[in-house]
């Protein structure tokens, strides 16, 4: 599958400079909302990206994702898959589980979002479930933005990745695309500002 492409072609590969929900400043954008819109899209996605997760042979009970961006791709895969699906969200600034959602004792998770970055968002949303008894046994995002290591056979986080090295990474396909910390970005010393088109904080 060719995920860049169905990014193209959805008008979800934006250039520019944005300020992505990891702190970065990046001149790419991944707007997976827009890929989403498109039902018919989405569940062809879900069912790809569940079927190289069964491959591997985890067991999965449930699927959680971190809102808002991953409640779209995390309820999708969890219909892919046949497991059921949760969300955590925010609240003063803190994932937490609520709206009535409960973990039992050693439920196994995969944790989905729409894009990795660092991760920052999927592990706060693996952290809140794992103090609540369950087991979190994989990550797994649309698209991987190439800072954290996607499963291929062998684990491992990369440098810069806030994932559980120990956790595999399941993605449809990576976005290498150039991050630059805020103090110290090329497009702000050009001038420009970062723009957040949509996303955590904005």
């Amino acid at each position: 599958m060719d995920i860049a492409k169905i990014y193209k072609d959805a008008n979800a590969l934006l250039e520019g400079h944005f300020l992505l929900s990891s702190g970065k400043h990046s001149p790419f954008y991944l707007q997976s909302a827009k890929v989403l819109e498109n039902p018919q899209i989405a569940e062809v996605l879900a069912k790809e990206l569940a079927t190289i997760i069964q491959k591997s042979g985890i067991q999965i009970d449930c699927v959680c994702s971190p809102a808002l961006g991953g409640i779209l791709a995390g309820y999708e895969l969890a219909r892919a898959l046949k497991v059921r699906f949760i969300f955590t969200e925010r609240v003063n600034g803190k994932m937490c589980l609520r709206r009535g959602f409960e973990v039992k004792k050693g439920e196994k998770i995969l944790v989905c979002e729409d894009i990795i970055t660092t991760g920052g968002s999927a592990l706060e949303s693996a952290e809140e479930v794992s103090k609540l008894g369950a087991q979190v046994v994989a990550y797994a995002a649309l698209a991987n933005r190439g800072i954290c290591t996607r499963y291929e056979g062998e684990k491992g986080s990369g440098e810069g990745c806030k994932l559980d090295s120990n956790l595999p990474l399941f993605a449809l396909g990576d976005f290498v695309f150039e991050t630059y910390e805020a103090d110290n970005c090329p497009l702000c010393k050009e001038g420009s500002e970062a723009y957040k088109p949509g996303s955590r904080g904005n």
